[in-house]
């Protein structure tokens, strides 16, 4: 399997909307066949959108990743709706804002199941096939949060940690083929999630949305601007492309330099 080869057959895991949406619309836009699935069902319609937004099937599967088999069915069901998976992109997430004084057990364990064990089971379960043709992608979609802490999220902070030794070790076991494993780490981005929590800020503070977005960014994004969710696709484009035959095992920040402060 050629990584020039057209179309390639990507999974994207939380893509009915934000980033993983994005990250599916890039990769259709590269010519390759892609598959959406989310535990929402809007992923149908917006499987749906692509299609018609590139003239290409688009397949797509609503799915709750913490249920039991889950995984092993998204990565079967995908493969045959396209013959096979070249690329892997894990990038479903929850998280619970709590302390940790505050934090249930199921809570945790949910976002254990969804952001740490169903991207080992999907890596697992594709591994055969992207084996077999001598040729694959697998990138995390990890965060800022994968290298600093932050008060009040240790579900999201820790399994993001965690994110980064899985991908490494998948690495090492694939250096000696044509099969890589990286992480992207994205600071805010401009989604559906972070603009809900500016305008809640918004009414919470009773000041204007350019304001609250200022502050909403002050304590969390050097220079005060939200990272281009372009930026991010582009590299997870580059990732799965010719040129980043060498690059694998990074934890690459998208991050303005936040992770350095």
């Amino acid at each position: 399997m050629s990584p020039e080869a057209s179309p390639r057959r990507v999974l994207v895991t939380g893509s009915a909307a934000g980033l993983g949406l994005a990250l599916a619309r890039a990769f259709a836009a590269n010519g390759d066949t892609v598959f959406l699935t989310d535990i929402s069902p809007e992923v149908t319609k917006a499987a749906e959108a692509l299609s018609a937004e590139t003239g290409s099937p688009v397949g797509s599967g609503v799915i709750d990743l913490a249920e039991d088999g889950a995984s092993d069915g998204l990565a079967a069901a995908a493969s045959l709706a396209m013959g096979g998976i070249d690329i892997l992109v894990n990038n479903a997430v929850v998280r619970k804002m709590s302390a940790v004084a505050e934090l249930g057990d199921a809570d945790w364990d949910r976002a254990v199941e969804v952001n740490l064990s169903a991207p080992f089971r999907l890596i697992r379960a594709c591994l055969p096939g992207m084996q077999q043709r001598g040729w694959g992608r697998i990138v995390n979609m990890a965060s800022v949060f994968s290298l600093i802490a932050l008060a009040g999220r240790a579900d999201y902070v820790t399994t993001k940690h965690a994110m980064i030794g899985l991908t490494r070790t998948v690495a090492l076991e694939l250096a000696t083929t044509r099969m890589t494993c990286n992480a992207i780490c994205p600071g805010i981005m401009a989604t559906d999630s972070a603009l809900a929590r500016i305008d809640a800020l918004a009414a919470e503070k009773n000041i204007g949305k350019d304001e609250a977005t200022a502050l909403f960014l002050s304590t969390r994004q050097p220079g005060g601007r939200f990272i281009p969710i372009e930026t991010v696709t582009a590299l997870a484009l580059f990732l799965c492309g010719s040129q980043s035959e060498g690059i694998n095992g990074a934890a690459i920040p998208v991050d303005n330099g936040w992770s350095f402060a």
